[in-house]
């Protein structure tokens, strides 16, 4: 996915409570939704087994999509021709916080 669609879903969530952060990216309607609902879940998880810290508890404090590199495709076209295709990537960092500390 390219980093505008991650970057549009991102701004929704940057700050707020896991709880309302599930909300929200369950409600969205873009297709980036899903893999960072995913990665919320997952840093939740980690947070909760590793750290010891209370789900109910955590903040998204940091959340930030940078670019990654391009894939690129070659399309047949028209008498024996090939267009490339670029396919954008990106990595989604999500620090989660604890409101008590």
């Amino acid at each position: 996915m390219s980093v505008f669609k991650a970057r549009r879903v991102i701004d929704q969530i940057r700050g707020r409570s896991y709880e309302e952060t599930l909300m929200i990216l369950e409600l969205l309607p873009y297709r980036a939704s899903y893999p960072i609902l995913k990665l919320v879940y997952s840093a939740a998880a980690n947070a909760s087994h590793n750290m010891g810290l209370n789900e109910t508890d955590l903040f998204i404090s940091k959340a930030e999509v940078s670019g990654g590199t391009v894939m690129k495709r070659l399309r047949p076209r028209a008498r024996g021709r090939s267009y490339a295709i670029k396919k954008p990537t990106c990595h989604i960092t999500i620090v989660l916080k604890d409101k008590s500390k």
